[in-house]
């Protein structure tokens, strides 16, 4: 069993948004575990991506969403157990895949929580 800290990032599709903060905090801080996943079942099951499941909140030690909507989302569903997991980024639907301006954000707003976090 690892000791490593696990966080999990979670959009609405884990296309753009959450799968370029997992792909680019696996490079940049291997201390970590990370994963992703998208709220919208319907649209990760079309697209070929990771949906959210209890599974994977239950994994994780940190949970950073994108969007209000997406805290939302995840305690409608899950109820309070997962809130104190949950940290809100607040970077809209606007950016594609691996995007400069989106690694900015990630840089600005995920990095200090990642790190102030354990």
């Amino acid at each position: 069993m690892s000791n490593t800290s696990k966080i999990l990032f979670v959009c609405s599709a884990n296309k753009q948004r959450s799968k370029t903060a997992s792909d680019y905090f696996s490079e940049k801080l291997s201390s970590f575990e990370f994963d992703s996943a998208g709220t919208n079942h319907k649209i990760c099951n079309k697209e070929g991506t990771q949906p959210l499941t209890e599974n994977l909140m239950e994994w994780a030690d940190l949970v950073i969403v994108m969007e209000e909507k997406h805290r939302q989302i995840i305690t409608k569903n899950g109820g309070s157990h997962f809130r104190r997991k949950i940290k809100v980024l607040h970077i809209p639907d606007h950016y594609s895949y691996y995007q400069k301006e989106l690694i900015t954000l990630l840089e600005e707003k995920a990095e200090p929580l990642i790190e102030d976090s354990f």
